[in-house]
C-alpha cells in the first residue's frame, strides 16, 4: 500500500524588504490551546489519480476560502516519520486572513464518547515573517520556508535594482 500523500500551497507576500507567509491554525479541540509549532501550510490528502498541484490548489481553497493564482513555485516534498509525504508549492499573493472561510469535518470528542463535533479544518490564518513562521509552523514543514527564502533571495539577486 502506498504512503498517504498530501499537497499544499504556501502563499507569500512582500512588505518592503520583509517576506511574509500565510499559515493556518488547525481547528478542533485538540489544537485549541496549541500555538507554537502547530501552524501549517493549507494542505490535505490528494484524491486517487488527482494531480498533486491541482490537489494543493483545491486544498488551499477548501481550507481558506481564497482562490490561489499562479505561477506556482515547486518547493519539493518532505517525508514525515509516519511515512506520509507532503508536497508544496509557493505562490505570491495577498489576502485578509480575517476573511478565512474553512470547510469543516466531523470528529468524535472527547475520544470514545460517541459525541460528534463539526469543526473547521483551519480556525484562523495569519501572515508571519519568516523567522516567526519557523517558530509557528509544524517542524517537518520548516523546510518549505527555507526553500522559499532561498528561491526568493535568488530572484531578488537576479533582478535589477528599482
Amino acid at each position: 500500500m502506498p504512503a498517504p500523500t498530501s499537497a499544499g500551497l504556501l502563499m507569500y507576500r512582500r512588505r518592503g524588504e520583509r517576506l511574509e507567509v500565510l499559515l493556518v491554525h488547525p481547528g478542533g479541540p485538540y489544537f485549541a490551546k496549541k500555538d507554537q509549532g502547530a501552524w501549517s501550510i493549507p494542505k490535505g490528502l490528494i484524491d486517487s489519480g488527482e494531480d498533486l498541484l491541482a490537489a494543493a490548489q483545491r486544498e488551499f481553497t477548501e481550507e481558506t476560502g481564497f482562490t490561489p493564482q499562479g505561477p506556482f513555485i515547486p518547493l519539493g516534498g518532505v517525508k514525515r516519520r509516519t511515512h506520509k509525504i507532503v508536497y508544496a508549492w509557493a505562490f505570491e499573493g495577498d489576502c485578509d486572513p480575517e476573511e478565512l472561510v474553512s470547510n469543516t469535518f466531523e470528529m468524535e470528542w472527547p475520544p470514545r464518547s460517541g459525541r460528534l463535533l463539526q469543526v473547521p479544518e483551519a480556525d484562523r490564518a495569519a501572515f508571519f515573517g519568516l523567522e516567526e513562521a519557523r517558530e509557528a509552523i509544524v517542524s517537518y514543514q520548516r523546510r518549505f520556508i527555507d526553500e522559499l527564502e532561498g528561491i526568493v533571495a535568488g530572484q531578488s539577486a537576479a533582478e535589477p535594482p528599482r
